[in-house]
């Protein structure tokens, strides 16, 4: 990792590297951000851009061209370990929610990632800006759950600003010994008004209602809409999904793959309140759309590997009659 450079902030100070091995792109640059934790800024040419941090390996920014934000970060994050960054792109691995010995959505988040040196191969990318980054195991983290595994996870930015994440976790137990668990990207959308956005794709569909103990449900409306709080599980969800924004008129589209289930949050007011570290009024402009592994949890036999992939992209919407035609978003995108 090769040359080093001092901005002209006596207060700030980044390290441009050359690629290593395919560590870095020469796309990418590693930073210093809140509380002195070291991130990782990814840009691509036309403008668009991305920010991980290691701790947690966690994306917490995604700009446009035009440099607009498109993730939610709440202004109350507390960017200090322990504590999970409120916002962005959480990764919850190996369990999802609370149904489980772990703690809440895993420790994966809470985690010291490292820069991969030594990636697996992967398709010749059409993207120049990506980073890839590791996960092994602690001792400590033996202790809570007693397994060996490699999480890799690449995030790239693509051409037209597109924001990939792929994820390969192996089981590298010695023991002989499969291992399961769950899994979700934890995107937090910044969106202009809650009560202004629906979301395609997921109408008729099971879902479970995480309000209701779980129970099971039949989503009955054309579209899901926003009026109190939200916590579903969508089961056996398609590849794609919209989400309508209509004030700004912007839809984000995700693709998956290796992600059947796809969870919808929104904490609503009272919800909003009782957390510490999100602001009162702050989730009339966040929704959390998680492509995710739940209802059927991911199990590995030693040497085997999953992979779990999503791709963000956000695009002008056209109004008709007022209405937004999601067969059209989601076939055009």
């Amino acid at each position: 990792m090769s040359s080093e450079k001092v901005s002209s902030s006596a207060a700030t100070s980044t390290t441009t590297f050359t690629p290593s091995s395919g560590a870095f792109s020469p796309h990418v640059e590693l930073a210093k951000g809140v509380n002195g934790l070291d991130k990782l800024v990814l840009r691509e040419f036309r403008g668009s851009s991305a920010e991980v941090y290691l701790y947690g390996g966690h994306v917490t920014s995604w700009k446009n061209d035009h440099g607009e934000e498109l993730l939610f970060v709440s202004s109350k994050a507390i960017y200090k370990p322990p504590k999970a960054i409120r916002g962005g792109i959480p990764i919850c691995f190996p369990q999802f929610g609370s149904l489980g010995p772990l703690e809440q959505h895993g420790f994966a988040r809470n985690r010291f990632w490292a820069v991969d040196t030594d990636p697996p191969p992967f398709p010749t990318p059409t993207y120049r800006a990506f980073v890839d980054l590791i996960l092994k195991p602690s001792e400590e983290d033996i202790k809570i759950w007693p397994h060996s595994y490699e999480f890799r996870l690449r995030v790239a930015l693509g051409p037209g600003g597109d924001l990939m994440l792929t994820s390969r976790i192996r089981n590298t137990n010695t023991d002989g010994k499969p291992f399961t668990f769950t899994f979700a990207y934890h995107t937090y959308f910044s969106v202009s008004d809650i009560s202004e956005v629906r979301v395609e794709g997921l109408e008729t569909l099971d879902y479970f209602d995480n309000l209701k103990n779980r129970e099971r449900f039949t989503e009955q409306g054309d579209a899901i809409t926003f009026e109190s709080e939200v916590d579903k599980i969508y089961l056996s969800t398609p590849t794609k999904i919209a989400i309508l924004d209509h004030e700004k008129k912007r839809t984000f589209v995700i693709r998956k793959d290796g992600l059947p289930d796809a969870v919808v949050w929104n904490p609503w007011d009272k919800k909003a309140k009782a957390i510490s570290d999100f602001g009162d009024d702050e989730y009339k402009h966040m929704l959390c759309v998680e492509a995710a592994a739940i209802e059927k949890p991911i199990t590995l036999k030693p040497g085997e590997e999953w992979k779990g992939r999503q791709e963000l992209s956000a695009v002008p919407s056209s109004y008709c009659s007022g209405q937004l035609d999601p067969q059209k978003v989601l076939q055009s995108s």
